[in-house]
């Protein structure tokens, strides 16, 4: 398999850290088994309604989507998957609305508040976080490689600029956020122009460093690391897309 990342090779990935989540307020009066689940780390989001006399509780447990049934008499509790006869998983919709969404929908804010490049028309109708580093030459692939969708203001990509590869990696990011029309530094670098590292204002470097933080929270490790939506939920790539991934990236055919 070629590498098609910077930085370990991690493929894709679709899940994030808890790392970023908010605190949840936990339903009140939980039955005893369910409270000693908590006890031992689970966190409940939200009670939902069973079938044949369950409580159903959609928790998760470091970050992942956890469904607990209490039985009849309060008394005991199953974690796990709930099943009918035909083989429907019934607490992937209350998980997905109680715990992924939720926990989605804090992300995506955190992706909002971050500090990028805009790199397309702020109307475009999909929105495409990308964690990118000067230093990456798969960044400069996937750069090249959305310019069909960019181009066609299909997509608006937001670069959030890391400095992680090399020694120099913070200092060229600062350079290109801080330049007076980071766009046009942005696209300048990907055609080819050599970044000279400034110096830049320190809050500029302090955009940097809560983007490096934000992509460890998020536990990404590879560039570009890409956030994107697909069938309303988040999904993440990491490594330069292949054709397929790149579709489900830009949520459309190539033009």
């Amino acid at each position: 398999m070629p590498l098609t990342s910077c930085g370990p090779r991690l493929g894709f990935v679709t899940a994030l850290s808890l790392a970023t989540f908010p605190a949840w307020a936990q339903p009140s009066d939980l039955p005893a088994p369910v409270e000693a689940l908590v006890d031992q780390g689970l966190t409940v989001h939200e009670r939902f309604e069973a079938p044949d006399g369950l409580t159903g509780y959609a928790a998760s447990a470091q970050g992942q989507p956890v469904a607990i049934y209490v039985t009849e008499n309060g008394q005991h509790a199953i974690v796990g998957n709930l099943v009918d006869a035909e083989g429907n998983n019934l607490s992937s919709e209350p998980l997905d609305e109680f715990v992924k969404g939720p926990q989605d929908a804090a992300v995506w804010q955190r992706l909002e508040d971050s500090h990028w490049i805009l790199d397309g028309n702020s109307d475009a109708p999909r929105t495409v976080y990308v964690f990118t580093d000067p230093n990456c030459p798969y960044c400069k692939r996937f750069w090249d490689a959305a310019r069909p969708w960019v181009e066609t203001r299909d997509v608006q990509l937001h670069h959030i600029m890391i400095g992680v590869l090399k020694s120099d990696s913070p200092a060229k990011a600062a350079t290109l956020l801080g330049a007076d029309d980071p766009t046009a530094a942005f696209t300048a670098h990907n055609r080819g122009d050599e970044v000279a590292p400034s110096a830049q204002p320190a809050d500029i470097e302090r955009q940097i460093q809560d983007n490096n933080t934000l992509m460890r929270e998020l536990n990404l490790r590879g560039t570009p690391a890409i956030v994107y939506h697909q069938d309303g939920k988040l999904e993440v790539a990491q490594g330069m897309p292949d054709e397929e991934k790149m579709r489900a990236v830009m949520g459309s055919p190539r033009p």
